[in-house]
């Protein structure tokens, strides 16, 4: 698999996880949503630079 076709892949399940967490737990609540969402933008950076980034 090529680097950026693997690239295409992390960000779509990047933005299913957002969206998923959004509709299913925080439809209606928007610093809450905020706050997770960037939580897990960062917990997917932490990932990226952890396991993927080719040196």
């Amino acid at each position: 698999m090529g680097i950026k076709t693997a690239a295409v892949l992390y960000v779509l399940a990047l933005v299913a996880v957002v969206v998923g967490v959004d509709v299913l737990f925080f439809r209606h609540h928007f610093l809450e949503r905020l706050i997770v969402n960037v939580g897990i933008v960062l917990v997917f950076a932490a990932f990226y630079l952890t396991f993927l980034k080719h040196h």
